[in-house]
């Protein structure tokens, strides 16, 4: 697995952290459709962010100046999304659940009273995991037990040999989550992290990850939220590399053993999550992504 341009490699990144300021700010967000799941990202948030989301007219300037348009309604949809697949997963009590890039991931904290024996495998860099460690630690979460942090240096590591020092199995029934990781990686750590993942899936394994389009690569410029998104990402020393065509997903999982679950873009996602009980879309969601689930055949 390559390790040129990824964020799973590196220390925890702005990126990382606004994500995580993003999903405590819709824990506190009473709007209907707004209301977020992850109360471990609000109670590991520093002091100063905790003020800063008491003002809605403070956040919505921290949102218009680092974040763009649709961006906030997205995370909000991407984090109940992928909740959702977390929780199916040790519904069926899939044998493990590997997080790549796990970065500021509650859920195995959050579902730990849904787990009937799943271990979970959370991956990244030593510094990122470190850091997360330690606002649990200063917050007194319980570390449930049947999570493995397993800290790597791609320069210096394989990831095979990383996860089977930590225990995990191959051959077993897995879900693999790359959440806000794909757009960072090079097209040749794609092909090896997915050949990596379809290698060691059992069948009726799961995948879910989110990716950005072709065209916004290509600053195209015709997405919802598109205008200006690639110059923050950049800015911030984290350049999207990889992306697919919006018809691309099936083709590119079935190199890899896997059949296309589910697709979800902009529209898919408002009409998921941002329906309310009238019936309305009351929250417009950025249009540069989609989701995908998919199943090892």
């Amino acid at each position: 697995m390559e390790s040129e341009n990824t964020r799973i490699e590196t220390k925890s990144s702005l990126t990382a952290g606004f994500m995580c300021l993003s999903r405590a700010a819709s824990y506190k967000d009473k709007r209907e459709c707004y209301l977020g799941p992850d109360n471990v990202a609000y109670i590991i948030l520093p002091t100063f962010f905790k003020l800063l989301l008491k003002s809605r007219l403070l956040f919505k300037l921290f949102n218009w100046l680092y974040f763009s348009k649709g961006l906030y309604e997205y995370v909000i949809a991407r984090t109940k999304y992928f909740d959702a697949v977390f929780i199916e997963a040790l519904e069926h009590k899939f044998d493990q659940i590997l997080i790549f890039g796990a970065g500021y991931d509650s859920r195995a904290l959050r579902f730990s009273e849904l787990n009937k024996g799943t271990s979970i495998f959370e991956l990244d860099a030593p510094v990122t995991q470190k850091e997360k460690l330690k606002a649990y630690q200063s917050k007194k979460l319980v570390i449930p037990k049947n999570l493995i942090s397993i800290p790597i240096d791609f320069n210096k590591e394989k990831l095979e040999d990383k996860i089977r020092q930590a225990g995990f199995i191959a051959g077993k029934q897995s879900l693999f989550l790359l959440e806000g990781v794909t757009m960072y990686l090079s097209q040749d750590a794609i092909d090896s992290t997915f050949r990596f993942i379809s290698d060691v899936s059992g069948t009726g394994s799961m995948i879910v990850f989110d990716y950005i389009y072709g065209g916004v690569l290509r600053r195209e410029n015709k997405y919802y939220g598109e205008k200006g998104m690639y110059k923050r990402v950049a800015k911030v020393g984290e350049a999207w590399t990889f992306a697919l065509e919006e018809n691309e997903a099936e083709s590119f999982l079935s190199k890899y053993g896997f059949l296309l679950k589910d697709h979800s873009g902009s529209n898919e996602l408002e009409d998921r999550y941002f329906r309310n009980s009238k019936g309305q879309i009351v929250g417009k969601v950025n249009g540069t992504h989609a989701i995908v689930t998919a199943i090892k055949r």
